[in-house]
């Protein structure tokens, strides 16, 4: 077992050299990055509109081309009509949510702390529990405080850091426009050069896994997004209904979250339930409710008609992904993970399955049992 430990601390140690090597390579690459995931995600769209809108509407035109500028002209004015809506009523909202309930914190501690003393001297609590309830209350205090006042900081932080990266975002959305005009040379040289490099079994091979990645990514990225895009409406209306505080900033905490499989509308939904409790506990229960309403929603009709069975691997191995990928890769690692796990998965189970064969045995998990 000290093996064992020294492995672990070898490979801990090595993962933050790891990282900070990466990350010199990422901000030199940024650019083309960024231009990768545009046009990855942007794809969806434009297959969309190549499927349904240029192919029935404008069916006249035969140049492949002309259909293709067509499509990545009607791609790029959505994405930035959905840019447009953001930046202009989304976020105006947001940012006064946040200052808001920034300056109101202190109020409504006030008020919860007066409370909680009435409540221990009408219960006639014994005063060393009257004491660690005290204690373990400041500490909340402070951390919430602490968290409120670092916030706009941090805002801040963020907004300059996409500000020193809107140079790479151009440069990004350029790459993008070329990648997708040109998606299928592209494809076709990374076919090219699979083949030239490996025997003809190993390049069917990569082939196989480039195609399995794209579909497990593909699906699970387009859907997530699409679903969280629906959550987040879905939610902003119903709290409207329900005349809740900070409608846009907890149905923008709720869509985010979304995104990250199985255990997201649980990291969303707690924080939205503390900013709720301090204006009405009342409606912070209400809130609570119409969350795993919509939930329950979401998980029975929305996202199995948009995702599908996608995943296929049990809560525990979501779990597992979510906290390896969030570690390495914080939020990315979030969204991220679970796909990419699934991929893995996918090739180590085909491994197991392929050697069990050779050897003549069963290849259900239930055989073993």
């Amino acid at each position: 077992s000290s093996d064992l430990s020294i492995i672990f601390y070898l490979i801990a140690s090595e993962v933050n050299l790891f990282r900070i090597q990466v990350s010199k390579y990422i901000n030199t690459l940024q650019p083309i990055i960024i231009g990768f995931v545009m046009a990855y995600v942007f794809n969806f769209i434009l297959e969309f509109f190549e499927k349904y809108l240029i192919a029935n509407i404008f069916s006249k035109i035969k140049n492949r081309k002309v259909n293709r500028i067509l499509g990545i002209i009607l791609t790029y004015l959505t994405v930035f009509l959905l840019l447009y809506l953001f930046l202009n009523f989304v976020l105006p909202q947001l940012l006064s949510s946040i200052m808001g309930l920034v300056n109101d914190i202190p109020d409504y501690f006030m008020a919860t702390t007066k409370k909680i003393n009435e409540f221990i001297n009408q219960f006639h609590i014994p005063e060393e529990y009257y004491e660690i309830i005290l204690l373990k209350w400041n500490e909340l205090v402070d951390y919430i405080l602490k968290f409120a006042t670092d916030l706009i900081p941090k805002l801040g932080n963020l907004t300059k850091n996409v500000l020193s990266s809107i140079w790479n975002i151009v440069l990004g959305i350029i790459v993008s426009i070329y990648l997708l005009l040109d998606k299928e040379k592209f494809q076709a040289l990374g076919k090219k050069v699979t083949i030239s490099i490996f025997s003809e079994k190993n390049a069917n091979r990569v082939m196989e896994l480039v195609r399995r990645s794209d579909n497990i990514f593909g699906r699970f990225l387009g859907g997530k997004i699409l679903d969280s895009f629906i959550i987040g409406i879905l939610t902003f209306i119903v709290l409207n209904i329900a005349k809740m505080p900070y409608v846009t900033l907890i149905s923008f905490i709720v869509a985010i979250t979304n995104i990250i499989p199985f255990f997201g509308p649980f990291i969303g939904a707690i924080p939205s339930f503390f900013i709720i409790l301090f204006v009405s506990p009342t409606k912070a229960i209400w809130f609570l409710l119409i969350i795993l309403i919509i939930q329950q929603i979401d998980g029975n009709i929305i996202g199995p008609k948009i995702l599908g069975d996608s995943l296929g691997i049990s809560a525990f191995w979501i779990l597992f992904s979510l906290l390896v990928a969030g570690k390495i890769l914080g939020f990315v690692g979030l969204v991220i993970g679970v796909p990419l796990f699934v991929f893995f998965y996918s090739i180590i189970k085909d491994i197991v399955e392929h050697r069990l064969e050779k050897k003549g045995l069963p290849k259900e998990t239930k055989e073993y049992y």
